[in-house]
């Protein structure tokens, strides 16, 4: 393995020095780092590696992994100074062009569905509840049942602080934080940023999530379901085909990615994730998993604003052009 991963950062390397635009960098960023990414892949595989390897080729991956993020930032700047010299050459302003006024503004398309997320939730009795986008390892991980040798962390690799501080991958550790205080039962919706080191068409560094939980006596999935499902077509506020795919979350067992059907595409959209609360993460906040039980979901809001507005392109809700934002 620790051949493969020299070889793959010998080829990530030569590949990111012949790149001539930033275009084809965020490619390389996504084919090397980004969450289906060729370097997440082989870090996979060290789950399956003996336990005397796992810290040795760990250290290796996450070594690779800065020296390629370090590579794709300078030969970014490089770019970037390439393309302000030759932007500067080529326009010029007219100061003497009489000024423009200062139309009212709307709400940002993320904030519109923010609202209408809480009105629908806090209609079937969840309350709203934040918590800091700043967070410790253990209520971002660990007590979500997230342990450091984990494959699962490298679908959530993170922002770290030279503290060992981090931003926050999720808004479950709302929920660990809301647990640890007030114990169960729980009924409550934690908005949000959050943040990932992935870029690409469907996926920025930082996005808003809603995730909730409802912890109780003699929870079922059949109550999940129910909840998502009403949710869903009275966001939509259209009968929709829904189906739940089994999936793994290391904080539910069982897990449940939620498809909704696209008449116009003929495919079926991922839209969030669920399961029933994992016993382990029931414990960790000293919730006894014999007496309560309970579910948890979670829903990026950047997403459901892609599909509520029929919008192409992720990024275009970061990008603050004013052109976009008047369609809203």
């Amino acid at each position: 393995m620790e051949k493969q991963l020299a070889q793959l950062c010998d080829d990530a390397k030569a590949a990111i020095t012949e790149a001539s635009s930033i275009k084809d960098l965020e490619a390389l960023r996504v084919k090397f780092l980004g969450k289906k990414g060729e370097l997440t892949q082989v870090l996979k595989e060290v789950g399956t590696l003996p336990a005397e390897e796992k810290p040795k080729v760990g250290k290796i991956v996450n070594e690779i992994k800065q020296e390629l993020q370090q590579a794709l930032n300078e030969k970014t700047q490089f770019l970037q100074e390439l393309e302000l010299n030759a932007q500067l050459t080529q326009e010029k302003i007219d100061i003497t062009l009489a000024g423009r006024g200062n139309p009212v503004g709307s709400l940002h398309p993320i904030t519109s569905i923010k609202e209408r997320v809480i009105s629908l939730f806090s209609q079937m009795g969840f309350s709203v509840v934040e918590g800091p986008e700043i967070e410790d390892d253990y209520h971002n991980f660990e007590a979500l049942n997230f342990p450091t040798w984990h494959p699962a962390r490298a679908m959530q690799d993170t922002f770290y602080f030279s503290n060992g501080l981090l931003l926050r991958t999720h808004t479950s550790s709302v929920q660990i934080r809301e647990m640890e205080q007030h114990g169960a039962p729980q009924r409550l919706i934690a908005l949000g940023r959050v943040y990932r080191r992935d870029s690409d068409q469907t996926h920025t560094p930082m996005f808003h999530q809603v995730e909730g939980l409802v912890i109780e006596k003699n929870c079922a999935f059949t109550d999940l379901k129910g909840v998502l499902q009403d949710f869903l077509q009275q966001f939509f506020a259209k009968e929709l085909k829904i189906r739940f795919r089994p999936s793994f979350f290391p904080f539910t067992e069982p897990s449940a990615e939620v498809d909704i059907w696209n008449n116009e595409n003929n495919k079926w959209l991922e839209v969030l994730g669920c399961g029933m609360v994992h016993p382990n993460v029931l414990r960790n906040v000293g919730v006894n998993p014999d007496e309560y039980n309970g579910y948890a979901f979670g829903i990026g809001l950047d997403r459901l604003a892609m599909l509520y507005f029929g919008i192409p392109d992720l990024r275009l809700l970061f990008e603050n052009d004013i052109r976009f934002l008047q369609q809203f």
